[in-house]
């Protein structure tokens, strides 16, 4: 019959060990404990599971079906447990238990990874909640209060209650497929560029609602993905200022040619760390802003640039 009562943490690092080291005696050793102790603990958490965990019959007790399925278990609540504590010590000596990070779908892949890596290694009690957005949404989350931290690219006017530091640059440049009608002019007049759809990165935020960055086409397909706009460009559908960053392969390779339109020619996007004036940042996030102040192309950002007093206003 089954004794009444949970099962203990205890018991289940006592059966954990016991499954790492191959015997009830090693797992005695490894945890300093009598050897009666073991058989006791095991003993009464078969009682309290009613499944046999180990199967006494040969010289040695070897873990059963059953047995070997619910270690697992025991590894996962131990580990589970382990965490808990790290990130409750972390609290008390002041770090977050979460950040949330916003950034702009154009910001270098590889670079945001180097970042992500290395807070994981340097923060790995901390959760981090990542949304990539485009243009204003990125602002927009920070605003609500949705994300501690934003890498927001540019998007005019700041809100006050937002603050911001400009933290590096990306350069834009326009271009299309070879087999666009502008890929073969070797100047192109703005007028000539304006009969052509244009492909725009857009956002649903109202951040930038009622503004145009870069737009001269008289006909635009609005896009919030920036891979779909990448994939549209390479089909020919349009033409379109990306991220030399993400077409610099496509330039070399021939798919893509960039276009030398006169009043619209590559441009500096610059992009910035943001976050509310009112909510200073905790340890984690400030590692991230400089981290990723660093990693920005083009960067301004220094060592010790962005510690935790506020950000200089944009």
């Amino acid at each position: 019959m089954a004794e009444s009562g949970e099962p203990t943490l205890d018991q289940l690092r006592i059966l954990a060990a016991i499954a790492d080291t191959g015997s009830f005696s090693a797992a005695a050793r490894r945890l300093r404990r009598a050897q009666s102790v073991i058989s006791y603990s095991v003993a009464n958490l078969e009682s309290q599971l009613g499944v046999a965990l180990f199967d006494r019959a040969g010289r040695a007790p070897t873990l059963t079906e059953a047995g070997r399925a619910l270690v697992a278990d025991a590894r996962r609540v131990g580990l589970l447990i382990d965490e808990m504590r790290a990130r409750a010590s972390a609290m008390r000596s002041g770090t977050e238990a979460e950040v949330a990070l916003a950034v702009d779908v154009m910001f270098p892949i590889p670079a945001l990874v180097s970042v992500l890596r290395g807070f994981a290694e340097a923060f790995p009690t901390v959760a981090l909640r990542l949304r990539m957005e485009a243009i204003g949404g990125v602002s927009q989350l920070v605003l609500q209060g949705a994300c501690s931290l934003g890498v927001s690219g540019w998007i005019g006017t700041i809100p006050a209650e937002l603050q911001s530091r400009v933290v590096g640059h990306l350069n834009l440049m326009p271009v299309a497929a070879p087999t666009h009608k502008l890929a073969s002019l070797p100047r192109i007049t703005s007028a000539a560029a304006r009969e052509h759809t244009q492909l725009v990165l857009s956002d649903s935020s109202r951040m930038t609602e009622g503004q145009d960055f870069g737009v001269i086409g008289l006909r635009s397909w609005r896009l919030g993905d920036l891979g779909a706009k990448h994939a549209l460009l390479l089909a020919g559908l349009g033409w379109g200022n990306m991220p030399e960053h993400l077409v610099a392969e496509d330039i070399a390779a021939g798919r893509l040619v960039r276009l030398a339109i006169e009043q619209a020619p590559s441009f500096r996007y610059p992009i910035s760390v943001v976050r509310r004036s009112d909510s200073p940042l905790g340890p984690g996030a400030a590692w991230l802003a400089e981290a990723l102040a660093l990693g920005c192309p083009e960067g301004e950002g220094r060592p010790g640039a962005l510690p935790l007093d506020p950000l200089s206003p944009n």
